[in-house]
């Protein structure tokens, strides 16, 4: 079976090498000119897409994005800076080269993925693709289409809505525009929007002020919360809205140890379920509001910290409170507390929008707030599930994992070695989730739809393959590994322990997790660590 891959990112790395492990015969067709997707940084005018800037690093830690068979180095760092989650997929792509590179046609946009006449008998596809370098274009033909390119392909850029955008002077684009300071010196510029990648911006422009340095106001740094636009029909919300801010989380937990090592665990999971969530919301407001009071800093939102996506940012308290970076809210340069700001540029960190630019919205149906989507990734109403999409949700950990998981299960589906329900149960499912979703308190974001938490999603996709860990055997067979995977964090490897996949090497991954964290601190030994 021929499988169409589209997108060469994390997503579809792990698509190709799935398809390989399937048997499968995977051809990807990528945009640019290499590998990386979004984490491949890009000079300006050099980029084929969404790409990070110069800074960017990495909000979840190592082991927590790596994929299943294959744990980053022990002596890296926790936390990546984008050239080196530029290194690991390298490494990946390069451990398993002859599976995966080859099967990688760059320069070749995606046009157009249809249905074939006898896709009902055959769930064939019509790929019309265009080669950037010759500028023609080419059709083939494929038993199954993975679409791997992510939710940052199409940036949600609301300038029209700005007031008095037209007649603005200065300099107006998008955060995927955006690669450094350079060019932003001396400059009074606003950051519009509080998702990590506004206050990420917002923080670096902050340290290139002469304010910081010499003490003169040259520069003040606007984060300002958005109100809710609409788009293409649709009321979507994004996050930060109006007068609400943010609850602020930084990438370090209790004694420096990352915050997802000890957050995301089948324990943790556990007592959660245990325990009321407003009981749960008063503890991490509790513990948010000890590191710096919310109310103080102009952030403090309407809804509690469990009610949002993570904003994770380890910088911005300290800018504020030495007052490199002026929180305002209104989107108009004239604020509601009658103070006005002469702007040189304005940046929207406004987010993306979930669209594939090549695929008939009919298909997927997706759109800012909803989905028909069977687990997030089989279409409903197809005659043949030939057609899976990759990495389109907000999980609450790491996207690596979720979406090696996704294409695990795909392929497996392809080859008709797994099954789907019928369409009125995967719709019945969608609703369950619609219904489910609707009385979480996670509701003040536009994208709550495909929100997923970390553990209970890769548990429910593991399920259909039949790699989910199972915990009673594990404490009565391998009780030091059971409570590896119990206690600690919930890594990927756990789904390589049984089951179609099962990797050798995934019991001593698990085991040596926790000092592969912490490797890269023990640079200098210490009295206590020492005996």
């Amino acid at each position: 079976q021929r499988i169409c891959v589209i997108g060469a990112g994390a997503s579809g790395l792990t698509a190709i090498k799935c398809c390989i492990d399937e048997d499968l015969e995977p051809v990807c067709f990528e945009k640019s000119h290499d590998i990386g997707g979004l984490w491949r940084f890009e000079e300006e005018g050099t980029s084929d897409g969404a790409t990070v800037y110069r800074s960017t690093y990495i909000n979840t830690s190592k082991e927590m994005m790596a994929f299943s068979d294959f744990p980053p180095p022990k002596e890296a760092a926790n936390y990546f800076h984008n050239s080196k989650v530029m290194q690991y997929y390298r490494d990946y792509a390069d451990k398993y080269a002859i599976y995966v590179l080859t099967h990688i046609k760059y320069k070749r946009e995606v046009l157009s993925c249809k249905k074939m006449n006898d896709f009902e008998s055959t769930g064939n596809w019509f790929v019309t693709t265009k080669n950037l370098l010759t500028d023609k274009t080419s059709v083939d033909v494929f038993n199954g289409v993975i679409v791997a390119v992510g939710h940052h392909a199409v940036p949600h850029f609301p300038v029209s809505q700005f007031p008095g955008a037209d007649k603005f002077k200065g300099k107006i684009l998008h955060s995927q525009d955006y690669r450094d300071f350079r060019g932003f010196e001396n400059k009074n510029v606003v950051v519009l929007g509080v998702g990590n990648s506004g206050g990420d911006i917002a923080v670096e422009l902050s340290w290139h002020s002469k304010q910081s340095h010499y003490s003169n106001f040259n520069i003040i740094l606007t984060l300002i919360f958005i109100k809710a636009f609409k788009y293409t029909g649709l009321r979507q919300q994004l996050l930060g809205t109006t007068r609400r801010g943010t609850w602020v989380f930084n990438r370090l937990g209790p004694y420096g140890m990352p915050r997802d090592f000890l957050v995301i665990t089948r324990h943790r999971a556990f007592l959660n379920w245990l325990t009321p969530s407003s009981v749960i919301q008063k503890s991490v407001e509790s513990q948010l509001m000890e590191k710096f009071d919310h109310d103080h800093y102009g952030l403090r939102p309407d809804h509690g910290p469990l009610n949002q996506h993570p904003f994770i940012n380890d910088e911005l308290p300290h800018r504020i409170i030495n007052g490199s970076i002026m929180i305002k809210s209104n989107i108009e340069l004239i604020f509601d507390d009658g103070t006005a700001v002469e702007a040189d540029a304005v940046i929207f960190a406004t987010g993306f929008i979930f669209q594939f630019p090549f695929q008939n919205d009919s298909i997927a149906k997706l759109n800012g707030t909803d989905s028909q989507l069977y687990k997030y990734i089989w279409p409903v109403g197809m005659a043949k599930h030939t057609l899976a999409v990759i990495g389109h949700v907000h999980v609450l950990g790491a996207v690596n994992p979720v979406s090696e998981m996704q294409c695990r299960w795909a392929t497996r589906v392809f080859k008709e070695l797994a099954t789907l329900p019928n369409d009125t149960n995967m719709l019945l499912d969608i609703n369950r989730k619609k219904c489910l979703n609707a009385y979480l308190p996670y509701t003040c974001y536009s994208l709550t739809f495909y929100k997923v938490d970390h553990i209970a999603y890769m548990d429910e996709i593991a399920d259909q393959i039949g790699v989910k860990p199972n915990m009673f055997s594990l404490f009565i067979t391998d009780r030091k590994l059971a409570r590896k995977v119990w206690y600690e964090f919930c890594s990927a490897y756990q789904y390589r322990l049984k089951g179609p996949g099962k990797w050798a090497g995934a019991r001593e991954a698990i085991m040596g997790q926790q000092s592969r964290m912490f490797c890269p601190l023990h640079t200098r030994a210490t009295s206590k660590r020492s005996k």
